[in-house]
């Protein structure tokens, strides 16, 4: 089986110092390098991962990878995956897909135009958890879900980077960072479209006053198959807290609750260089089977798991739920398909 050729565009998201790990341990895999518009990144990053890097991205297009993973800005997502899709290599897209709908839609669409797959980065249905939670639904021992209680909170990534808290750069704060994870994991555990938002949004978590993005959110999300959704999207956690995240989704069921947490298999380790205890995480990488689908799509010939449209489907909740806080009341959310 001949290796699949694979370079990243853009390395402003924290996760590609973890994908550029992944796909460095896959024996299937060429990484060939990065590019990035940002010359102090590609220096910093190209050093500390002793990587090959291009000046800008059609440098490393000209290099004809099967693929790529956009890593940018989320507002330049549309831009870099159109400009992938022109050059023909099948595309990852870090989460949120866009900043708007209308750039999500037209990333889908020149991805189709140009025959190539496009797969947002939503991890989190590979975790050994929630594969053995679909598994358990599966099998309707629960009977029918009535509710969820859930949260994703987190420290604010802007203390690793800046442009998380510029909402041109990111398109909001907490809510379109953290919000995305946990609706996609319930569309796909449920197999049901989220149709009402009602949301409050705030800043509570800006002590300085120096974000101009929100830092806290809840949301009360209704699914079109009854199901009642709260949801705890927020920046909350200090800087010195053990982990960078979390997400945690208890589901209410007729004959009993789901409770889970999706990082709980975890070391505390304390060291003399950080100064802070950290949880180190021993159980499975998420993000691995997230890049091994992906490729498993390519060479199968056939659409990823998770698809544009699934990340339009999240992205929605997303724009309602700020749409709810301005105008303080429910919002509905309307959806052409389901995945």
């Amino acid at each position: 089986m001949s290796k699949l050729r694979v370079g990243i565009m853009s390395f402003a998201h924290l996760h590609a110092e973890g994908y550029i790990q992944n796909l460095r341990s896959m024996p299937d895999i060429e990484y060939i390098g990065f590019a990035d518009h940002d010359a102090e990144r590609l220096e910093k990053f190209g050093k500390q991962f002793d990587s090959k890097t291009y000046p800008d991205y059609a440098a490393l297009l000209a290099e004809k990878p099967d693929a790529v993973i956009i890593c940018s800005e989320n507002n330049k997502h549309r831009e870099l995956v159109e400009l992938a899709a022109s050059a023909g290599c099948h595309i990852l897209c870090e989460k949120p897909i866009a900043t708007n709908e209308a750039d999500g839609q037209a990333m889908i669409k020149a991805c189709a135009d140009a025959n190539v797959n496009l797969m947002i980065a939503l991890p989190m249905r590979f975790s050994a958890t929630a594969q053995q939670i679909k598994a358990s639904l599966a099998k309707e021992g629960m009977g029918k879900i009535f509710c969820a209680n859930t949260t994703n909170q987190g420290e604010n990534p802007d203390y690793h980077r800046a442009w998380f808290s510029d909402k041109t750069l990111a398109g909001g704060g907490a809510v379109m960072d953290h919000t995305v994870h946990v609706v996609d994991l319930l569309r796909w555990y449920m197999n049901a479209e989220p149709i009402e938002v009602y949301a409050e949004v705030d800043n509570l978590f800006n002590k300085d006053n120096r974000l101009d993005v929100d830092t806290a959110g809840l949301l009360m999300i209704t699914f079109d198959n009854g199901v009642f959704v709260t949801l705890d999207t927020s920046w909350s956690r200090p800087s010195f807290y053990p982990t960078w995240g979390n997400v945690k989704i208890d589901l209410i069921a007729e004959r009993g609750v789901l409770r889970t947490d999706y990082f709980n298999q975890k070391l505390t380790v304390y060291e003399d260089q950080q100064q802070k205890p950290l949880w180190h995480f021993w159980g499975s990488d998420p993000n691995q089977g997230m890049i091994e689908e992906f490729f498993a799509s390519i060479r199968e010939n056939r659409p990823p798991l998770i698809t544009g449209e699934d990340g339009l489907a999240a992205l929605k909740v997303v724009l309602a739920a700020y749409d709810s806080a301005k105008q303080h009341d429910v919002v509905s959310i309307e959806h052409n398909n389901k995945s």
